[in-house]
């Protein structure tokens, strides 16, 4: 006769112990993304944009985070050339990395009537600025892709550490330079392979 032995009924994970597999994630691409952005799939409060592929939820502003974006804004804008202007927490494309993020600011070339049927890309592009605060060691991660995907000069105004970080020669993997600028030192703005001038690590921090 066969013994049944009592055991503990199955039951689901919660919500919060339930990780998929990598490898079961489904890559949307550009076209994708741009169609379901156009048939009013997403809204603003889906705060959601596509890094390589996959849908990332974006965070929280806090206010140190903005508080630190206005102050770059601020600093940045009277040094800026004839034919650049900057802008805030739009898209990037980053057409062959299957990406496009919205960075707090993007330093581009021409005005808003230049982009008002297409997303600027890395050629468009002087130099992309993340502020740090709760998202580090996201904003380090999207160094291979900026780099990568082309974007000449890219910040982290780190609030963690009381830093800028700022990357620069894009290579395939990313940057071929990191440099750190502590308070006390001021940040080079290079445009289009010149410097325009420096701001005070002090400026940019809250």
């Amino acid at each position: 006769m066969a013994t049944i032995t009592p055991t503990k009924p199955v039951t689901s994970p919660r919500q919060s112990e339930w990780i998929p597999s990598p490898r079961s994630l489904y890559r949307l691409s550009l076209e994708q993304y741009e169609a379901m952005i156009s048939a009013g799939v997403f809204t603003k409060r889906d705060r959601l944009h596509l890094i390589n592929g996959y849908l990332v939820a974006r965070r929280t502003e806090l206010p140190p985070h903005g508080a630190a974006c206005d102050a770059s804004n601020s600093s940045l804008g009277p040094l800026l050339p004839r034919g650049w202007y900057i802008r805030s927490g739009r898209v990037l494309k980053i057409p062959g990395y299957a990406s496009m993020p919205e960075p707090d600011l993007v330093v581009v070339r021409g005005t808003w009537r230049d982009y008002k049927s297409r997303y600027p890309e890395p050629a468009d592009t002087a130099l992309v600025v993340e502020v740090a605060y709760s998202s580090l060691s996201a904003d380090r991660a999207m160094a291979g892709i900026y780099g990568a995907g082309g974007v000449p000069v890219y910040w982290i105004v780190n609030l963690v550490e009381r830093q800028v970080e700022v990357y620069a020669d894009p290579v395939p993997t990313g940057y071929g330079s990191r440099r750190i600028f502590k308070p006390g030192r001021r940040v080079p703005v290079v445009i289009a392979g010149v410097e325009v001038g420096r701001i005070r690590v002090a400026d940019l921090l809250p």
